[in-house]
């Protein structure tokens, strides 16, 4: 076990607070999570947004399926031009699935994208930089972070072995 309920539920209530104090002069945040535990993550950052940040915050969710990511699609059509978007995932491993992520936010033009995960692995195979890191974790390339949820609640985070 590598966070506890209480332990992420801090990194996730810190994240937010570097989120509303980075971006203090933003009117708008549209926090996009992808599926599945990210959209659990955004809607906590939400959230824990919502008291500290005094600009319009909507959040919605992305799907795509990660070993073929060759249609993401999200759950509504909104405008993300001249928007902020902050992207979510509970692990970011390789990069990749934030990267593939991207294609339907870069087919209209916010005025800007940040990302967060709630644990980073140190094996980045695609250029994808963190924008906001719960928790930094060096592992061997044949470790896996798992994050797990209950009740739409982030319960923890351990390794796991493939």
């Amino acid at each position: 076990m590598i966070l506890n309920a209480s332990s992420a539920q801090k990194k996730l209530r810190r994240m937010a607070l570097e989120i509303a104090e980075r971006n203090e002069s933003i009117d708008e945040i549209i926090i996009i999570g992808i599926k599945e535990n990210g959209i659990f993550i955004a809607r906590k950052i939400e959230e824990y947004l919502q008291p500290v940040f005094s600009g319009n915050i909507k959040t919605m969710a992305l799907s795509l399926n990660k070993k073929n990511p060759d249609e993401v699609i999200l759950s509504e059509e909104v405008s993300l031009n001249n928007k902020l978007i902050l992207l979510v995932d509970d692990v970011a491993n390789s990069g990749r699935t934030m990267l593939y992520a991207l294609k339907p936010l870069l087919q209209q033009h916010p005025s800007q994208i940040q990302t967060l995960a709630l644990v980073e692995r140190t094996h980045k195979l695609f250029p994808v930089a963190l924008n906001y890191v719960g928790l930094s974790v060096s592992t061997t390339e044949e470790e896996n972070i798992v994050v797990t949820v209950e009740d739409g609640e982030v319960s923890g985070a351990y390794l796991s072995n493939q």
